[in-house]
Order: structure tokens, then C-alpha cells, then sequence
């Protein structure tokens, strides 16, 4: 095994520790907040709710609430940890090490996408018990989606980690961009229910294809033709992590 091989898992290891043994910041705020999604938007609202594309109004918000936890966590988690190596500058320490630029990237990416993943079960372990779901529609795309996603949005938490200069960008980025858009992007609501100018501008929107793929996998049910989405998304991801690369070697963000 090469120096390079050991460097590259030696960084992973550490970018997933680092989390995992932060399980109060990790996973419990994702579960207070869905025991609350689901509450509302699934028990008190959903029966007076009629049935979207024949299935319970709570099992349609499920997986996306799935992919809003995921793609919000892997953003997050990316951004963050590039962000916070620069600002106490122990960044310099991978910089300085001999990794490969990509390498570096794909330790920052993985670990990040890894934890996307694991809220995304973790909120499906929680939709679980409010409803059965017991068997996924198309296992395929629910794992294809949820791991394209994770790592598109890890991809643009490492650039967001770069550019930023505060922690408030970071909460700008994420509360206010990412936030919005998932939310627009189908997650609560059929495209179906939208008319004229509403419905044209939510095919704009990127979330909207993400929330209807994983919909697709998990209950069989989507506004979108998936195939089609899932190439994009996944051509959109191999470019993103082309961005990063190309950062990382010009140094953007991590030199004086």
C-alpha cells in the first residue's frame, strides 16, 4: 500500500470521527426536527390531507424530508471542516502533506457524503415508525439518488468552505440558499398542484429533480422522469469535484 493510499485514508478516518464523535451535533438535532416534521406535516395535517399520487400524504413528504436532512448535512459537513481548517489553519498540515489534490478532495467529499447518507436513514428510520413503508419501490434509484446527491452536495460544501470568510457565510449558504430551494423543490407538495408560471419555474429548480428521484426509489411516485435526472445530476457531481480539484491546486482560499 502506497504513502499516498495510507495519507488518503488517515485523512478520511479523521474528517468521519470528527463528527461521530460529535453525536449531540450530529444526530440529534436532525432527530428532534423530524419527530417534528412528521408530527405535523405527517399525523395533524396529513389526514386532512387526500392521497398524492395514491399513497398517504405522510409517506409522499418522507423522502423529502430525506433528501432536505441529507443534502443539508453533507453541505454542511463539507463546508464547515474545509472552513474551520483554514480559519485555525490546520488545513496547512494536508497541504503540506504528500495527498494529491484530488485526493484531498475525495477525503473532504466522502466523509461529508458518508454523513448525508446516514441522516438520510436516520430520518427514514423516523418516517418509519410514523408510517409503514415497509419495502423500497426501486431500490436502485433510492441508493443511486441518495449517494449522487450527498456527494454533489459535499462537492459544493468543499467550494462554499473555500470562499467563505465568517462563519455567517456558512450559515447564509445553508439557511438561507439550500434551505429554500429543497423546500420549493417538491418536497411538501406535488408538481401536479402547480399551474403556469409556478410549475415552469419549478422545473428550474435542481431540488426538485433530487426530491422526485429519491420519491421514485422509496414510494414509486414521481413528477420527473428519473433516468434522465439521475444522468444529469451524476454529470453535474463529476463537475463539481472537477471545480474542487481545480481550487485545491490554485490554492483558492487555503494560502495567503
Amino acid at each position: 500500500m502506497s504513502v499516498v493510499s495510507r495519507g488518503l485514508q488517515s485523512l478520511t478516518r479523521r474528517e468521519i470521527l470528527r463528527f461521530v464523535r460529535r453525536p449531540y451535533n450530529t444526530f440529534l438535532p436532525p432527530f428532534i426536527t423530524n419527530i417534528l416534521y412528521f408530527s405535523v406535516f405527517g399525523v395533524i395535517l396529513g389526514d386532512r390531507i387526500s392521497d398524492i399520487g395514491g399513497v398517504p400524504y405522510i409517506q409522499f413528504i418522507l423522502p423529502g424530508l430525506v433528501v432536505l436532512g441529507a443534502v443539508s448535512n453533507a453541505f454542511e459537513n463539507a463546508s464547515f471542516s474545509i472552513f474551520h481548517g483554514r480559519w485555525n489553519e490546520y488545513i496547512h498540515e494536508a497541504l503540506t502533506s504528500p495527498l494529491a489534490y484530488w485526493e484531498m478532495v475525495v477525503a473532504y467529499v466522502v466523509s461529508s457524503a458518508l454523513r448525508g447518507i446516514l441522516i438520510g436513514i436516520l430520518i427514514a428510520g423516523i418516517g418509519a415508525a410514523f408510517t409503514p413503508v415497509r419495502t423500497l419501490a426501486n431500490p436502485f434509484y433510492a441508493v443511486a439518488f441518495l449517494g449522487v446527491i450527498t456527494t454533489l452536495f459535499a462537492a459544493f460544501g468543499v467550494i462554499g468552505g473555500l470562499v467563505a470568510e465568517d462563519f455567517d457565510h456558512l450559515t447564509v449558504l445553508n439557511q438561507f440558499i439550500l434551505r429554500p430551494l429543497v423546500f420549493f423543490g417538491g418536497v411538501f407538495y406535488s408538481l401536479d398542484a402547480l399551474s403556469g408560471v409556478a410549475r415552469t419555474a419549478s422545473y428550474l429548480n435542481p431540488m426538485v429533480y433530487m426530491v422526485n428521484g429519491v420519491r421514485y426509489g422509496v414510494i414509486g411516485v414521481s413528477d420527473i422522469q428519473p433516468d434522465t435526472s439521475l444522468v444529469v445530476l451524476s454529470g453535474l457531481t463529476v463537475a463539481v469535484l472537477v471545480v474542487d480539484v481545480w481550487l485545491f491546486k490554485r490554492g483558492y482560499g487555503l494560502t495567503d
